[in-house]
């Protein structure tokens, strides 16, 4: 026969992107990603206090112990190269024209006749090379690779 305490599910409020939510205690990673809708590229975080690296929480079944009030983040975090430098960026999961020129110069070069050609690979199955044209947004994912050239139009 089970005791009062073993049938009490021990729920606790948390916080995920600022917004609150009630949690079964101890929970999964894999809860919290679903419970704040965290889409499965993006990281979650634990902030922890003091002087210390916030924890990265795994999307698997590990358990994990909850406080009351406890904050989780989530960013979307790339590593992408661009015209042979790496950047790490966090965005959501698409760059655009002007973001990607912007990655490639700071500042950009400019005249009346200028353009930029933009190509990438590495992308994500949707779009895993191409060409960016003025105004276009692409899909984007870890290790993807561009390089900008400037031209002139002809």
């Amino acid at each position: 026969m089970a005791t009062d305490r073993e049938e009490t599910v021990n729920h606790k409020r948390i916080h995920i992107d600022r917004k609150p939510y009630g949690s079964p205690d101890p929970t999964t990673g894999a809860a919290l990603y679903a419970l704040g809708q965290v889409s499965p590229v993006k990281k979650l975080f634990r902030e922890v206090e003091g002087d210390h690296e916030d924890e990265l929480i795994s999307s698997d079944g590990k358990e994990i112990h909850l406080k009351m009030d406890e904050h989780f983040y989530s960013e979307l975090e790339f590593k992408i190269v661009v015209n042979g430098r790496q950047k790490d960026i966090t965005t959501e999961d698409e760059l655009s024209y002007d973001q990607v020129v912007h990655l490639a110069f700071d500042p950009p070069p400019t005249g009346p006749d200028l353009i930029f050609t933009i190509t990438y690979r590495n992308g994500p199955p949707e779009n895993p090379e191409g060409t960016m044209v003025e105004g276009q947004i692409v899909e984007i994912r870890e290790g993807m690779i561009f390089n900008v050239t400037p031209t002139n139009r002809s």
